[in-house]
């Protein structure tokens, strides 16, 4: 008799060996297929922590430089900078001269660390175009040493001749060739020797040569720059009497017999005068100027001492 199941839909094996070897073909592993991986596989794959190379951040936390204490936190969060910080840079910045810790620490919170906030400043403006310096006991924001080149300015300062100078050229204008002991007699005082200086530094004024005369003094006359720069032709376009007179330069009544000299615009040294000893001219005390004849000027020997001008 053949035993039924006990869902009445199966069906019975045929022996007791034939059910042995249905329950061992379920206990029985599945053998494992070898298929080619895939890149999906390998992706998908999990890595063992042991083989796993370290995180990238941890790397470039290692090697990232040392940074001040706090200036990692302000640069990433500007609002957790110190406000005496900001304090500080605003008086430096907007004072006319440098400061001391004492006038900062009475415009700061009180318990305020004056000197240890200005070193702070220092070294976070050291590698910046404007640094932070200390000039003797104050500070002050300064720009950085090497730039300097890029702010250098060059410009030419006009000089205001001083009333001496003017009555100076005045008078080697119109008295020319003229010696200094000349001109202290026509001005009535002595002339500082930086006076005639400023003047041929100028340019307006030159060395004609010597008075043929005790102690050979130095005579002086004008230059062309002098004609350039006041808008002449020549010595002659110089006012007169009348002209000084209608400008106002002449108040009350002269003496009699005084006048104006007219000036000669001749480069020619006078009877009462010669030429410059050769060593002059080659220190450059004055421009040579051919005679009338063009002969050359001699050679000047270097042993050859320059003599006294005796004015």
């Amino acid at each position: 008799m053949i035993p039924e199941s006990d869902t009445g839909r199966g069906t019975a094996p045929e022996s007791v060996a034939d059910a042995g070897e249905v329950d061992s073909a379920r206990e029985a592993p599945v053998p494992a297929t070898t298929t080619p991986a895939t890149t999906d596989d390998v992706v998908a794959a999990p890595i063992d922590a042991a083989d796993a190379p370290p995180p990238e951040s941890d790397s470039v936390t290692a090697a990232a430089p040392a940074q001040p204490d706090g200036e990692a936190d302000d640069e990433a969060d500007p609002e957790a900078r110190p406000d005496e910080l900001r304090l500080i840079e605003a008086l430096l910045f907007a004072a006319t001269a440098p400061l001391d810790e004492k006038t900062l620490a009475k415009r700061l919170p009180a318990g305020t660390d004056v000197h240890a906030a200005l070193k702070r400043l220092q070294l976070e403006y050291a590698p910046r175009g404007v640094n932070l310096v200390r000039i003797g006991s104050t500070w002050a924001f300064r720009t950085a040493n090497d730039l300097a080149w890029l702010l250098t300015h060059e410009a030419s300062e006009p000089k205001k001749l001083s009333r001496a100078a003017i009555e100076t050229l005045a008078i080697v204008a119109y008295h020319q060739p003229v010696t200094r002991a000349e001109i202290e007699d026509i001005r009535g005082v002595a002339v500082a020797k930086g006076t005639l200086d400023v003047l041929m530094e100028t340019g307006w004024i030159r060395l004609r040569g010597r008075r043929k005369a005790p102690g050979r003094p130095v005579t002086y006359g004008t230059t062309d720059q002098f004609l350039s720069h006041f808008g002449l032709e020549q010595l002659g376009d110089l006012p007169g009497l009348d002209e000084l007179k209608g400008a106002g330069l002449f108040d009350g009544q002269l003496p009699a017999g005084f006048g104006v000299p007219s000036p000669s615009d001749d480069p020619a040294l006078r009877e009462d005068e010669e030429p410059l000893d050769a060593v002059e001219l080659d220190l450059g005390l004055a421009t040579r100027v051919e005679d009338a004849a063009d002969e050359p000027a001699p050679q000047a020997s270097v042993d050859a001492p320059a003599r006294p001008e005796g004015d």
